[in-house]
């Protein structure tokens, strides 16, 4: 299943995981000193300036407890002698003359375009290594071509913290001009609705060309697995289903796994992205029911109730993987009986074809039992959970704690931390197809040699095998 498509797969899937841990850890201990060496941002970008480079009349200072409030036109409105006020004019100008600016608003600033050409590198680094080393004929689709869709998936994460930022500024501004009509000018309103759309709309070409690129990577390792099995298809024929496993099997477990491991990737980079912003964001809430004020209420919540329903869901769906295994083998008997009816008048009679559908019957009604406790469960806590947010910033929002845009970012950033933690939740009807697949291709693959290497294949526009 993944040795006849990635090189070596134990250890491939492994260095990918050291790799990502020890280049997550150069860049959070060594950032800055590899950042001055190898980014491309400082010609991008401008520079951020240094707070010494702001005039610290700039920088906010909050008044002593005892000090006078200041009038409202300021102090020359009571004292003529008073100096000037200072204006932000100056920064600016201090900006300027020293070649930087105090905040760089754009999408791209220099931080992201560091993070992104350092990910860029570590994931090229990593697919050299694998040319060199351990080069297998599938390899620009198998180590390049799971390298890009590593990258795709980074980038649709980094569009979701875009977009929190985005919910959080614009809310606030939607709130000011609900509640104080007219105090929000056009100029301010607008700019928001056309970064919106000039971050979508591109978007939406690259999902489909994403869509693309993975059925074609579907369908090389599907090419793979077909090419390794009909290799030995003399010693796999009068394995039951054998037909089955090569046509359908190969097709439907490739196609899992890669949706699979592309949406498990992604809940891990949406952990990696949006934990730090729920953890701040948790600053915001005063307290939650039962527990008070708790530092970074909100992480714990989402992994409290993810935990919970990631546990109730396996015990209840238990014994779903060998129900789907035992259904498919019913299925492929009364299939087999049928093809060889086609040629053969004397198979595949009236009673022989109503035991064979019977066994299909009984064991399809035992799947509907079983279906129906596990979906009563899951859809229970998937309704339940969707309220969670809601109900664990009731007390903020009844003390008036929270603008509008927090509410939105704090729902938005505990939706997709409690979706990555509920990973295995969401997908866990998937994962049981998959596990019974798993199970009827390994007892297929046990009539292989286990040290024996794929064949050796000409990549061409022909579909040969």
């Amino acid at each position: 299943m993944f040795r006849s498509f990635f090189p070596v797969p134990k250890i491939f899937f492994g260095s990918a995981i050291l790799w990502m841990l020890l280049t997550t850890l150069i860049y959070q201990l060594a950032g800055d000193p590899v950042r001055s060496v190898i980014s491309i941002d400082r010609f991008l970008t401008p520079a951020i300036c240094s707070p010494a480079d702001i005039p610290p009349g700039e920088t906010p200072v909050a008044p002593e407890a005892d000090a006078l409030p200041v009038p409202e036109g300021g102090p020359q409105l009571t004292d003529p002698n008073a100096p000037a006020a200072a204006t932000t004019e100056a920064t600016p100008a201090v900006a300027q003359a020293a070649n930087c600016v105090a905040e760089d608003p754009n999408f791209l600033n220099g931080g992201r375009v560091w993070e992104y050409w350092y990910i860029f590198l570590c994931t090229f680094a990593f697919c050299a290594f694998w040319y060199v080393y351990k080069r297998n004929q599938w390899y620009w689709w198998s180590v390049v071509g799971s390298a890009i869709l590593f990258l795709a998936t980074y980038s649709q994460v980094q569009l979701s913290a875009f977009l929190n930022d985005w919910q959080g500024k614009f809310f606030n501004i939607l709130q000011q001009a609900l509640s104080e009509p007219g105090s929000v000018s056009p100029d301010d309103y607008w700019p928001y609705v056309f970064t919106l759309f000039l971050v979508l709309l591109p978007n939406i070409i690259f999902l489909v060309l994403l869509a693309f690129y993975n059925s074609h990577y579907v369908f090389r390792w599907r090419k793979a697995m077909t090419s390794y099995y009909m290799q030995y298809w003399p010693s796999l024929r009068s394995t039951e289903g054998a037909s089955q496993r090569v046509q359908e099997d190969t097709q439907r477990f490739a196609s899992i796994v890669e949706d699979l491991g592309t949406s498990f990737l992604s809940s891990l980079l949406t952990l990696v992205v949006f934990l730090p912003i729920l953890w701040t964001l948790s600053q915001s809430v005063t307290e939650v029911p039962v527990f008070g004020a708790v530092p970074g209420s909100l992480v714990w919540i989402a992994l409290i109730i993810s935990a919970f329903g990631t546990a109730l869901l396996w015990i209840v769906g238990i014994r779903l993987p060998g129900l789907n295994f035992e259904n498919q083998k019913v299925e492929a008997a009364l299939r087999k009986e049928l093809v060889y009816g086609e040629d053969d008048p004397t198979r595949a009679d009236p009673p022989s074809f109503r035991e064979l559908f019977a066994n299909v019957q009984r064991n399809y009604y035992r799947l509907y039992f079983h279906y129906t406790y596990f979906n009563l469960a899951r859809y229970a806590y998937l309704q339940v959970a969707g309220y969670v947010p809601l109900l664990t910033l009731s007390p903020s929002i009844l003390a008036g704690t929270l603008t509008l845009g927090i509410y939105q970012q704090v729902q938005n950033a505990f939706g997709e931390v409690a979706s990555s933690f509920q990973f295995f939740a969401r997908a866990w009807t998937t994962i049981v197809e998959l596990q019974s697949i798993y199970m009827r291709l390994q007892r297929f693959e046990s009539f292989i040699p286990r040290d024996q290497e794929p064949i050796k294949e000409q990549l061409g526009h022909e579909a040969t095998i």
